[in-house]
């Protein structure tokens, strides 16, 4: 099985197909123009042109329009030998775009690469404000058409949204992939816990490039060619003087281990400067920035981190009156890797920047792509293997109601008799060490949760029966828990798995909450949600009261998969997952009851597109 897009029928024309009707009629220079871009501030950023360039049998345009690329991560190397790519990043957009009629632009953002200036944040108003200024610069060069796109994975699209949303004219079409709208929940705290795996390890890739320290990024796959020697230099810095002044410049930028704390609720600040906070690092906070002709093209997959789905599907909700669409897949951050464990190879198979392409296409060249008669949405089911069209999101009518029972039983029915079930929470338990999360460090995962089956039979759990009839998931399930803790907080962990008739059990999602932020309210025009929403504000922070019940309803992540009939569907429920969140509270491991039937038994909503079958 793979992730074709010719697996079901979801688009008149699937990508593949769009992209053998547009054969490569322009070549990609052999090498770039670079230069420094001066900013407002005088700070200089590196810049990267790629312009195509003719073949036999074709005439470049006059005018063209750019994509342009934001990366912290080197717009190019520069190389002691020959024979390796000097932008493993970017390389991948150049060759996609250029020889189809596009300029790319790559620039170092500030505080990186060749360009000079420091970091004061993750993506702040500061790189914000120069993204304006790059796209000004690049409509007023003689090869522009004056219409400007901007795409990248993680850091880079959530840079095209910051551009997206600076107003400039040019921007027309932006494709955000795997990348988030809000650091606080999908990225720094999800469920109001912090991601130690993404800060540590962020924290030590951005040392390594930012600081030129070669040793140090040989430690990470992506980079660890022993011909890459920093950052390359514009053509105009021809000793390399100006580089190595920006990297001594780059020694001041800010570290997100240290940052990271005063962020701890959605609502904290820097104390140095209260308006630095985590939404002013955050796409969704400059959401109603961005006009209302920008086209916008949400992309996602399942495993991706700790909440960038939520980012991508929050993003397509928010931009209501835009051409906003969403594309979910078998993936892992930035598809490296087909997450199914039914899949036929690691690797996806997916033409994603063939899609990116056609979206392109149709709003920077106008050309006739059919992209207005394909659906909005296209999503893939994990299991059946099946890519599916919708036009809105949550594709599944509605929701199944299962409910956690005595006897570790999961069902359409909750139990008359209230009962409650208690589990001594361990620090020591964990997910492993081949989650979503350690993707986010940078770790190559092929086989994602293989020894998933160890790790979850040390929790409560509860199972349906063998299901009669296929039973399709997609959407977000929603836990409704009845919860009282010995400790006046805790961490509560939600795992859905799938058990095959075999025995074999497959994780297929999970959500988290830390108690002491539990309360709701309704999500914000700017962040719109089909799931419960929270503020993470300080003041609404609240501590249990020990042996007391409280609701806590939350969302786990994002999903679509297809149990196959004679399985069961299996809860899990922890309270720690060493090495991924901090214990909740420190040293003190609670012991945690649940409600069992009656009006407040614990429950989860499942969407099921065939209520039906959960039957």
């Amino acid at each position: 099985m793979s992730d074709l897009d010719t697996r079901g029928n979801a688009w008149l024309t699937p990508p593949s197909a769009y992209l053998a009707s547009r054969p490569s009629r322009f070549a990609v220079p052999a090498q770039p123009f670079s230069q420094y871009l001066p900013m407002r501030d005088g700070c200089r950023l590196a810049a990267d042109i790629y312009l195509p360039q003719s073949m036999a049998g074709s005439v470049v345009p006059e005018r063209v329009p750019a994509v342009v690329i934001f990366t912290p991560y080197y717009r190019r190397f520069r190389l002691t030998g020959a024979g390796a790519e000097p932008s493993p990043n970017a390389a991948k957009y150049r060759d996609a775009f250029v020889p189809k009629g596009y300029a790319v632009v790559v620039v170092d953002v500030r505080g990186t690469g060749a360009s000079f200036g420091t970091r004061d944040a993750l993506r702040s108003p500061t790189e914000r404000d120069d993204y304006y200024e790059v796209a000004e610069w690049i409509a007023n060069q003689p090869w522009s058409s004056g219409r400007i796109g901007s795409t990248g994975i993680s850091y880079l699209g959530a840079a095209a949204c910051f551009l997206a949303s600076t107003g400039h004219p040019a921007v027309k079409a932006i494709a955000p992939l795997f990348s988030v709208s809000d650091i606080y929940s999908e990225q720094l705290y999800p469920g109001g816990m912090l991601s130690k795996v993404w800060v540590e390890a962020y924290d030590e890739l951005m040392l390594a490039l930012d600081q030129d320290r070669r040793d140090l990024v040989a430690g990470f796959p992506y980079f660890n060619d022993p011909r890459f020697a920093g950052p390359e230099r514009v053509d105009e810095d021809t000793d390399g003087a100006l580089v190595q002044a920006a990297v001594a410049e780059h020694r001041n930028n800010f570290t997100l281990a240290d940052l990271a704390p005063e962020f701890a609720y959605r609502d904290g600040a820097a104390f140095h400067d209260p308006s630095l906070d985590s939404g002013s690092c955050s796409p969704y906070r400059y959401l109603d920035g961005i006009a209302s002709d920008v086209a916008v093209y949400s992309i996602s997959g399942w495993y991706d981190g700790g909440g960038y789905a939520n980012g991508a599907i929050t993003r397509f909700l928010s931009l209501p009156s835009h051409d906003s669409r969403l594309l979910l897949g078998p993936w892992d951050h930035g598809a490296r890797t087909n997450v199914s464990p039914w899949r036929a190879q690691p690797s996806s198979e997916f033409p994603l920047l063939a899609e990116v392409l056609r979206f392109f296409d149709h709003h920077l060249l106008d050309l006739p792509t059919g992209l207005d008669r394909e659906a909005r949405v296209h999503y893939h089911s994990i299991h059946d293997n099946q890519w599916k069209p919708a036009d809105a999101w949550p594709p599944a009518p509605g929701n199944t109601r299962l409910y956690l029972n005595d006897e570790a039983v999961l069902s359409t029915r909750a139990q008359a008799e209230t009962t409650a079930l208690s589990t001594q929470v361990s620090f020591d338990w964990t997910t492993g060490r081949q989650t979503r999360y350690e993707r986010l460090g940078a770790a190559n995962i092929e086989d994602y949760y293989a020894d998933w089956h160890q790790h979850e039979a040390a929790l409560p759990h509860f199972d349906s029966a063998p299901l009669s009839a296929p039973m399709a998931i997609a959407g977000h399930v929603i836990a409704h828990l009845d919860v009282a803790s010995s400790q006046p907080d805790a961490a509560v962990f939600v795992y859905l798995s799938e058990v095959e008739a075999s025995g074999t059990v497959r994780y297929i999602t999970e959500g988290m909450l830390r108690a002491s932020h539990r309360k709701e309210e309704p999500c914000p025009a700017e962040y719109r949600t089909t799931w419960p929403y929270r503020a993470h504000r300080k003041a609404d922070a609240e501590r249990l009261t020990p042996g007391c019940a409280v609701p806590l309803t939350f969302a786990l992540l994002p999903i679509a998969w297809t149990l196959a009939e004679g399985s069961r569907l299996r809860v899990s429920i922890a309270g720690a997952d060493r090495g991924h969140f901090p214990q909740v509270p420190h040293g003190r491991p609670p012991q945690l009851t649940l409600t069992l039937g009656g009006e407040r038994g614990c429950m989860i909503e499942v969407p099921v597109a065939d209520p039906a079958a959960a039957r």
